[in-house]
């Protein structure tokens, strides 16, 4: 199996674990109590160029652990002084050493738009990144028939809450559109060989229309990497290794913005 089989595998078993926990009432009780989600396509559209989404991830299924002494309270909050748009948290626990216990404390910690990075394959995954107080969920195209992309962006939206939907090709970035995604991330990696193609994003963003907000996500590790795709119209970024590895995230997140 590749990486993307074996994550849908171990996150079905989570999902079977949340049902027969009954769970879905836990999840609608903190959503009724939860402030109103942030819009995180409105932050990156209002940001300056480039808007960069920050990332806190203590490991990778590529790379093993990327920052063993990680201290995500500490670099969120570096992270949002240091002019960040968003901030991306990973709560997958197998392959990224996330939690979604993570993501809750750190929606205390922050006031930037939070985005739930993991693995949604099942609606009661989608309440509960609304009830740990996400404001925005990643929706991997790779992962998902249409039919089922449409019926978690619907809920993602009747929620509060917005989808940063993953592409990766063509097919799926028809796909994604079809589905009627407005904020689109473009990975130059892909998920089944974990090979980068760097040229994926100026590939794929001609064809996106310019009401849809285009993130470009892996492989960018200096200004110089994003300067050609800014110059392509893609204005925002997610960005992770490169910053929980830095010995200074701060500065690198300057740097990265051209300050």
């Amino acid at each position: 199996m590749n990486f993307l089989q074996r994550i849908a595998a171990r996150k079905i078993a989570e999902t079977e674990k949340l049902f027969t926990a009954g769970s879905l009432e836990d999840f609608r009780q903190l959503i009724s109590q939860r402030a109103a989600p942030q819009s995180l396509k409105a932050a990156l559209d209002q940001a300056p160029v480039p808007a960069i989404i920050a990332e806190i991830k203590k490991a990778s299924p590529s790379k093993g652990v990327l920052a063993a002494d990680l201290d995500p309270v500490t670099l969120a909050h570096t992270y949002q002084a240091h002019g960040a748009a968003a901030l991306s948290v990973l709560t997958e626990q197998a392959f990224f050493q996330g939690s979604p216990e993570l993501l809750a404390e750190l929606r205390l910690e922050v006031d930037l738009p939070i985005l739930r990075k993991d693995f949604i394959l099942e609606p009661i995954q989608v309440y509960e990144s609304a009830a740990l107080g996400a404001d925005a969920l990643l929706l991997i195209v790779a992962l998902l028939p249409l039919g089922a992309l449409r019926a978690l962006l619907l809920l993602t939206r009747s929620l509060g809450l917005e989808a940063l939907v993953e592409v990766h090709t063509k097919a799926e970035l028809d796909q994604a559109l079809e589905a009627g995604s407005r904020l689109i991330g473009i990975n130059h990696r892909n998920l089944r060989t974990f090979e980068v193609d760097m040229g994926r994003a100026l590939e794929l963003a001609p064809f996106i229309p310019p009401e849809v907000t285009v993130v470009a996500a892996s492989g960018l590790t200096t200004r110089n990497d994003l300067k050609p795709l800014e110059a392509a119209g893609i204005r925002a970024f997610l960005i992770g290794e490169t910053l929980v590895t830095a010995p200074d995230p701060g500065a690198k997140l300057r740097e990265l913005l051209g300050q």
